[in-house]
């Protein structure tokens, strides 16, 4: 780490010390676990309460009645909020990107070796002889967005050709297991785990589909990072110091450990680490990432602008009007390069990263 040992004795005074911070079991909440297990808040003053959620319509919920103050979320959910697409609407925030790549696609065993054979997925699908039934997280979230790409590109349209439900991600393989899926999209281990139930096999990473693509955010309700800007940046920093710990493969290992336990995924770890460090089983496919020093973490406008053509792509939007308006507001980017410079790490994104990214 460049930060100077003292910065955070120099800068502003949280508002706030005690916040309840959200989030769904999956192997990207790594950064909220390790800054936990690490105390890495304490450091900027605060003092985090990790508060497991069983969905991502449970983080919306509470995020917006104030019951969590920040959470880890599917960046498409975020702007599925601001635009109040198939909910409630508010005004959100994203403080920073917590992590790139990490998601996957996992079909029942039954299409997996049709496609291992050669058949196209569209006539492996039709091999049911009914409508395949496809899994994701959220409407407007990462998992959906991915899903539908992947399906129209392989020639079967999500909307008119599949039946796409909302499940929490640890309930999709047994659903899989027991035939009620046929397919589905979410992030690690979950994937890993269908595959060691036999019951699924993983047919590609989302980084495959977008290498080093956006996944899951830091995000708050923007009265939040409004009334508590110390707060905010305060939270940014941890985070950021987290996701660089992770960027170790040895610290990578011991936060494998850490999610395994009963109070977090509750999983055996070498399900975990296989695929906390990308091992998949494809050349193509890049590791979940957490930080670099391009500046990875900044909250890029042109992030939201892909989720929102998504949206309108699949029927969610109806217009194009003030898009960039709407990115630019939830992207909190004052916050994010005052947090990331404080620490001397780079506060905006290389050239590089935003060719990659």
């Amino acid at each position: 780490m460049t930060a100077n040992s003292n910065s955070s004795v120099e800068l502003a005074r949280p508002e706030r010390r005690h916040l309840r911070i959200g989030y769904v079991p999956l192997t990207d909440s790594a950064p909220l676990i390790a800054a936990m297990m690490m105390n890495m808040g304490e450091r900027h003053g605060l003092a985090l309460e990790l508060c497991k959620q069983p969905s991502w319509a449970a983080i919306r919920d509470k995020l917006l009645s104030g019951e969590l103050d920040a959470a880890q979320t599917l960046y498409g959910m975020v702007y599925g909020v601001q635009l109040g697409l198939g909910g409630p609407q508010a005004d959100m925030a994203i403080l920073m990107t917590l992590n790139r790549n990490g998601q996957a696609i996992t079909v029942s065993t039954q299409i997996a070796d049709l496609l291992q054979e050669g058949w196209s997925l569209k006539s492996a699908l039709a091999t049911l002889n009914r409508k395949p039934v496809f899994a994701q997280t959220f409407p407007t979230g990462t998992h959906a967005m991915w899903l539908n790409y992947w399906l129209a590109a392989n020639g079967v349209h999500p909307l008119h050709e599949t039946d796409s439900i909302v499940i929490p991600p640890p309930q999709m393989p047994e659903a899989l297991a027991q035939g009620e899926l046929d397919g589905f999209c979410a992030g690690e281990p979950w994937n890993a785990v269908a595959e060691s139930r036999h019951c699924g096999r993983t047919i590609i990473s989302t980084s495959e589909i977008w290498p080093n693509h956006p996944e899951k955010a830091l995000a708050c309700r923007l009265e939040f990072s409004t009334l508590y800007p110390n707060t905010a940046q305060a939270l940014i920093r941890t985070m950021l110091e987290a996701g660089k710990w992770l960027e170790d493969p040895v610290n990578k290992m011991t936060a494998s450990e850490w999610l395994a336990r009963p109070e977090f995924l509750n999983l055996p770890q070498e399900l975990i680490a296989s695929r906390l460090c990308g091992h998949v089983g494809s050349a193509a496919t890049l590791p979940v990432r957490f930080f670099d020093e391009q500046g990875m973490n900044y909250p890029l406008a042109s992030d939201g602008l892909w989720f929102l053509g998504q949206f309108q792509r699949w029927g969610l939007l109806n217009s194009t009007d003030n898009w960039e308006r709407v990115v630019n507001r939830v992207c909190q980017v004052e916050h994010y390069c005052s947090a990331a410079s404080s620490l001397g790490m780079t506060p905006q994104p290389t050239p590089q990263q935003l060719t990659t990214s």
